[in-house]
């Protein structure tokens, strides 16, 4: 392989759209073995499919928390920062996304592998110009390498959802905020697609094909999209400004919002980045919108740190190590983590303690920590849990129980349910798949890898499923994307029995000269759909009109009206006719009123004929 730089280890600094994660991936192929950490499952799922298309199945692994894909001669491996194997060598080995090491929540991951993941050949640190002065100080061997943005990024001014473009990308930051612009986006513009971190990739990859494949024009997100997620964005939307970080509600800082803005616009198609509000807190300042056009960011000051090599000669040594401070002036000890707070809550359990005499017991109980709270319980709740699981593993064979295991997963196999109880399954297998990947905590962990790995999947394709109904109105896509063309052009059918449709999507019926909606289409809807029928139904009620207009005296009936019959309870007297009705082809389009005199009655000309010319 080629040197890259002068030094075996480089940083590859910039912008989104640099093409950064593209050369990572170039290099590692170019090396007999290799090793990228990477900041979401998604991302490495993502990049794990593109290597296996250079160096074939049997050669790649993929390593994330609920996943494993690891073949016996897997040579390259694309894992979650957390989950990088830092035991093994590897020729190449490359850390995506570094600047993370700032984030309180899982910034002493990135920071431990920035420090301590190596190659022996080459090690390339991708990140942020934010990063520079932490390299420096960090890792002063570094070759820094600057790379310029491909395309132009502008900003486009605040535009409301009912104005923003094809080919947008909303971001929100909370599940309740996507789910109400996609609700909103669902009744606007017929649909959208939704992507968030929490989704397993099978769900995200058919989630993002309906909006890669033009099924939807528009893509409601998380800050996942910020992440080296590859779409066909032509413009991001932020939805709001803030999100809650784990510890408060706080504003994003110009680094967050320049990597979530240049997502839009890839390779050498330039991009757009707006808000939906003009003014108020969720509005970008002028000093924003200049920073991130100019992609200037603040340089980091600080990096979290917490000991990667943990103590396990005892309980309270790995405690203590695990709070210790760092050394380095740059560095701040991390906030404590839910798989700290895990194990000093079951250190104070006696039962803990008598099991965990030994270093390699310790070990144990440290991985049982490291289990994610991915149902988002909370730190009591997931002790709980956790203290379960590992009563379980240092006991016996020190295996989890299979009817234990069974039982659980049977209880998630189960389709049916809104969108939000099918992602609370997801998550719960998360954590079973999680679990049967550990190959010394179940007897037969390959079986039941397998095992949640198809009861995520069938998950995965009911809430896509679901997601698409709730939020994809297909019948409103199509007529939205009728809008503007040429009447004449348009695909508009009536059946033999009045049904009206648009590619196959019933609208509606049509009675003589009335539409009437499909009452299966939501209130919301229905006066759209109203319109956008009446539009293209104009030229049928045109001819309709014609013809009346040129109908003989003997296609015309007059046919008597009857009023109401008697009330309950009053006796019958039969009903006595009335003014009559006049109808054409079984259609009324006109009634009789009294008149000067019985010879010369009104006629009064039917509502729906109004929308004649």
């Amino acid at each position: 392989m080629s040197q890259f730089a002068r030094s075996p280890i480089t940083a590859v600094l910039g912008p989104t759209n640099t093409g950064k994660t593209h050369l990572a991936v170039e290099r590692m192929c170019g090396h007999a073995s290799g090793m990228i950490g990477f900041p979401l499952r998604l991302l490495a799922r993502e990049i794990y499919d593109r290597v296996v298309r250079i160096k074939g199945e049997a050669n790649v692994a993929l390593v994330t928390g609920e996943e494993k894909i690891v073949p016996p001669n897997a040579k390259w491996f694309l894992c979650t920062a957390e989950s990088m194997p830092l035991d093994r060598e590897f020729a190449f080995v490359g850390l995506d996304e570094a600047q993370l090491g700032a984030d309180p929540e899982r910034g002493h991951v990135f920071t431990d592998r920035l420090l301590r993941a190596r190659g022996f050949a080459e090690t390339m640190i991708l990140g942020s110009d934010s990063l520079k002065p932490m390299l420096r100080a960090l890792v002063p061997d570094a070759e820094i390498i600057g790379r310029p943005r491909f395309s132009t990024l502008s900003y486009a001014g605040a535009k409301k959802l009912s104005r923003l473009a094809k080919r947008s990308a909303i971001v929100a930051f909370s599940v309740e905020e996507v789910y109400a612009v996609a609700e909103t986006l669902r009744r606007l513009r017929g649909g959208t697609a939704v992507v968030m971190g929490a989704l397993s990739p099978r769900t995200r990859n058919a989630q993002v094909e309906m909006f890669q494949s033009g099924e939807v024009d528009y893509l409601v997100a998380t800050d996942a999209i910020g992440m080296g997620l590859n779409l066909d964005v032509h413009h991001v939307a932020f939805a709001s400004l803030s999100k809650f970080d784990g510890r408060r509600q706080r504003r994003l800082t110009v680094a967050e919002m320049a990597q979530i803005a240049g997502r839009a616009g890839r390779h050498q198609r330039d991009g757009t980045f707006g808000a939906l509000h003009e003014d108020g807190p969720n509005a970008f300042t002028p000093e924003e919108v200049l920073n991130i056009e100019a992609h200037r960011v603040k340089p980091l000051e600080k990096l979290f740190w917490r000991e990667g090599e943990p103590d396990f000669a005892s309980v309270d040594d790995i405690i203590a190590s695990l709070e210790a401070k760092p050394a380095h002036e740059v560095l701040r000890a991390a906030p404590q983590a839910i798989d700290l707070a895990v194990l000093k809550r079951l250190a104070d359990e006696q039962w803990v303690r008598d099991r965990v005499r030994s270093p390699f017991m310790v070990a144990r109980l440290w991985a049982a920590c490291g289990l994610p709270d991915f149902r988002k319980l909370g730190v009591d709740p997931h002790t709980r849990f956790v203290g379960r699981l590992f009563g379980h593993l240092s006991e016996g064979r020190g295996h989890v129980p299979h009817q234990w295991f069974a039982d659980e997963i049977q209880r998630l196999d189960n389709m049916g349910g809104d969108v939000e109880t099918l992602a609370g399954r997801i998550a719960a297998a998360r954590s079973w798949a999680y679990i049967a990947h550990r190959l010394d905590w179940l007897e037969d962990p390959h079986h039941w890898a397998q095992r949640t790995r198809a009861i995520e999947e069938k998950l995965s394709d009911a809430l896509h499923a679901s997601l698409t109904q709730r939020f994809v109105d297909k019948r409103t896509t199509v007529l939205l994307r009728q809008i503007g063309a040429n009447v004449s052009n348009l695909p508009v059918e009536i059946g033999p029995e009045g049904e009206v449709s648009v590619e196959e999507h019933v609208l509606g019926r049509l009675e003589g000269f009335r539409f009437t909606v499909d009452s299966a289409a939501r209130a919301a809807d229905k006066r759209m759909l109203l319109s956008a029928a009446e539009k293209r139904l104009a030229g049928e009620l045109r001819k309709r009109g014609a013809a009346l207009a040129q109908a003989s005296d003997d296609e015309l009936f007059l046919v008597p009206r009857r009023r109401p019959g008697p009330s309950i309870g009053l006796p019958a007297t039969g009903a006595r006719p009335s003014p009559g009705n006049i109808e054409w082809q079984g259609i009324e389009v006109a009634y009789l009123q009294s008149g000067p005199n019985l010879a010369r009655p009104k006629i009064v000309l039917d509502r729906a004929l109004d929308i004649l010319d």
